[in-house]
């Protein structure tokens, strides 16, 4: 099956007041994370809206580093795939701290430059 891309980041298909939390389904399990829409809506949108169109689904977690973090989000299983575009880091969710087992972040190349990878850590 061909990956799909898009040639720009998502409209607005949240609404940064509300609560919302993603549920992973996995061979090893079920889970589920918050997302901090006020803290970064450009963000949590972003992970909404390709999880709604599917695009997560049947994805691997690619890198996985025992007693750290596991990796995902890419649909080529290989590290290098995305939605097709890039979008800015978000200076509110600078306050958001990894201190902890199941904090969701997006994983990215450097500045501005995330797309659909995401880690979540042990």
């Amino acid at each position: 099956m061909a990956q799909k891309s898009y040639s720009g980041p998502p409209p607005m298909v949240i609404d940064p007041a509300k609560k919302y939390v993603a549920t992973f389904h996995t061979d090893v399990g079920d889970f589920q994370v918050e997302l901090f829409a006020a803290q970064a809506p450009q963000t949590v949108n972003n992970f909404v809206f390709l999880a709604r169109e599917g695009f997560y689904n049947n994805t691997t977690f690619h890198r996985v580093i025992r007693g750290f973090m596991a990796q995902g989000g890419d649909p080529t299983g290989t590290g290098t795939g995305g939605p097709g575009y890039k979008f800015a880091d978000e200076r509110g969710a600078l306050s958001l701290k990894h201190d902890r087992a199941g904090i969701l972040s997006m994983a990215n190349a450097g500045a501005n430059t995330n797309g659909s990878q995401f880690f979540i850590t042990f």
